[in-house]
């Protein structure tokens, strides 16, 4: 305090997604809050391109007034914000049926679009890389930004530019989901060749970044295109943002699942037998919940509830340790084991509370329930896979499109159920257009 009181991109956007269930207002604010910073011309002091949504921005005297000695006003050193901006436009108008939100937003949804075509994909091989233009010299823009996040499995460091995995599911997803904005904006043609894109994209990445040998996808690509070819938890992302194959999927969440990645508490960000694995550095092996409920999310979209479930335990458990229940950004990677039943916390201080970390419990929470809006077409899916530490649960005030809804979730035998309890709909909203609450698998 107060350094992270300010806006930030990546973390604003990841826990408007994260909470979206329980409080869209976010997601409304960062969305409008980041268009109007939308950068609209190159400057390469503070890593802007145009059509790219920033990383952080800063208004004291050392940025603005009279010194102008640090570039947050704002900094666009970040390689996620601009595809993530596409992510929760998408995920807000699926939550509230508001086709204006689409409207009001195309220019920059269009402008974000080019950005990841023309800019994030520095040598035009359709794979997104990330390059620092700035004097500044940020080695890592990615969610893991920490200097020394990004290594080989020899644990030296990669240089730039580097092409992560995750950054190549991002793009897909928010391609996938804007071929559907353009559909309901009534732009066919544009809808029909960003799903191309994405179907492209997908093939190629299963080819390019699958380890074989690891059952796992690369960390990412190196300079030379070949694949940083260490296990790390990015593999896992690529899980939420669908872009993995189904059998390539349940590989790589076997192998996220394996002793030198899962601690007991969670996924070790970087695989415990990489050379530079230690579990008290920033991203070089300890657990960040919000990455964890990421890769628990992707996890159970590819039919892995089990496994999601057991990824949710082991940060809940860590997080009923902590002080009033508060889960901090990261905690130590140290192995969970019967005389040390405690998370370790991060030696170097980690924020406390923090948003997208906190953000966690709720996006955990909708992935055991299954919660999937579809506000355009009046319907809440549903897929309910609980665990047998937590056989009932209910949902008061559910918002979905112009609907208030409780709903009942529980436990029997090894089936899980649920049922509408109550329904209340604002003022003039017509019985047609209530919510139909409905199984996802039909």
């Amino acid at each position: 305090m107060p350094w992270f009181v300010t806006l930030f991109g990546r973390d604003s956007l990841t826990v408007s997604y994260q909470n979206m269930a329980v409080a869209e207002g976010f997601a409304r604010g960062a969305l409008k809050r980041l268009a109007e910073h939308q950068a609209q011309e190159r400057d390469d002091q503070r890593d802007a391109q145009p059509g790219k949504i920033m990383h952080e921005i800063r208004f004291g005297e050392l940025a603005l007034a009279h010194f102008h000695k640090v570039p947050f006003t704002p900094f666009y050193a970040t390689a996620d914000a601009t595809i993530l901006y596409l992510i929760v436009l998408s995920e807000t108008y699926r939550w509230t049926g508001n086709v204006e939100l689409l409207k009001e937003y195309r220019a920059v949804a269009e402008k974000c679009l080019h950005w990841i075509d023309h800019y994030g994909d520095i040598d035009g091989d359709g794979f997104q890389e990330y390059k620092s233009f700035s004097p500044y010299h940020y080695d890592n823009v990615g969610w893991k930004d920490a200097g020394d996040a990004v290594v080989y499995a020899d644990g030296t460091p990669v240089k730039q530019p580097k092409g992560l995995c995750e950054l190549q599911g991002y793009v897909y997803d928010a391609k996938t989901r804007m071929a559907e904005v353009f559909t309901a904006l009534g732009e066919q043609e544009q809808a029909q060749a960003l799903q191309q894109q994405a179907q492209t994209l997908k093939q190629r990445f299963n080819q390019k970044f699958w380890m074989e040998d690891e059952g796992c996808f690369a960390f990412g690509l190196d300079p030379d295109k070949k694949q940083i070819t260490s296990v790390a938890s990015n593999a896992g992302q690529c899980l939420w943002s669908g872009i993995a194959d189904q059998d390539k999927a349940e590989r790589t969440a076997r192998r996220l699942l394996q002793e030198d990645m899962w601690s007991g508490w969670g996924i070790r960000t970087l695989s415990r037998n990489n050379a530079a694995y230690n579990p008290f550095a920033y991203q070089r092996g300890p657990i960040w919940p919000q990455d964890n409920g990421i890769i628990a999310d992707g996890f159970k979209r590819y039919g892995l509830a089990q496994e999601a479930n057991r990824i949710i335990r082991g940060i809940f458990d860590a997080i009923e340790r902590f002080d009033a229940y508060r889960p901090p950004e990261v905690f130590a990677g140290v192995q969970r084991a019967g005389e040390v039943d405690f998370p370790i916390l991060y030696p170097a201080g980690a924020n406390i509370p923090q948003a997208w970390a906190t953000g966690s419990i709720f996006h955990m929470l909708r992935t055991i329930l299954g919660l999937r809006a579809d506000a355009p077409h009046k319907r809440l899916y549903v897929h309910p896979t609980l665990p047998n530490w937590l056989p009932d649960i209910t949902l008061h005030h559910l918002r979905v499109g112009s609907c208030s809804i409780t709903l009942r979730f529980w436990q029997q035998g090894d089936q899980s159920h649920w049922e509408v309890l109550e329904m209340q709909a604002n003022r003039g909203t017509a019985q047609q257009d209530m919510i139909q609450v409905m199984d996802e698998e039909g």
